[in-house]
């Protein structure tokens, strides 16, 4: 296994997915709520590549493989973590634009 490729697999996953959950956030701003939903789904098939290859590493270390730690292993970490805590903070703020569009509609029916 090659850390170093494995964990840069980790840092541009997360990173691409993050990414991806801010753009799907932009499409729900602007009432494009079925493409973001496509959005966040494609972030979290993202983000599932970088968590497969962080529990790949976590497998090599229980089977007793040396895995140096590094600060760019940690960077990593980072960079997962964070986009994990984002993604699912852009979820709950989609929930409410969408909540706030369908209100928006109730009180001015016919967009004036």
């Amino acid at each position: 296994m090659n850390l170093e490729s494995e964990i840069f697999s980790i840092i541009s996953n997360g990173g691409d997915a993050r990414a991806i959950a801010y753009e799907a956030l932009q499409l729900a701003y602007e009432k494009k709520f079925d493409l973001s939903k496509e959005k966040m789904c494609e972030a979290h098939n993202t983000l599932n590549k970088a968590h497969n290859t962080q529990t790949k590493l976590i497998q090599a270390e229980l089977n007793n493989e040396k895995i140096d730690m590094s600060l760019l292993l940690v960077h990593a970490q980072d960079h997962l973590m964070t986009a994990i805590s984002e993604m699912s903070l852009i979820e709950q703020m989609i929930k409410i634009l969408e909540r706030i569009d369908k209100l928006e509609q109730m009180v001015n029916p016919g967009g004036k």
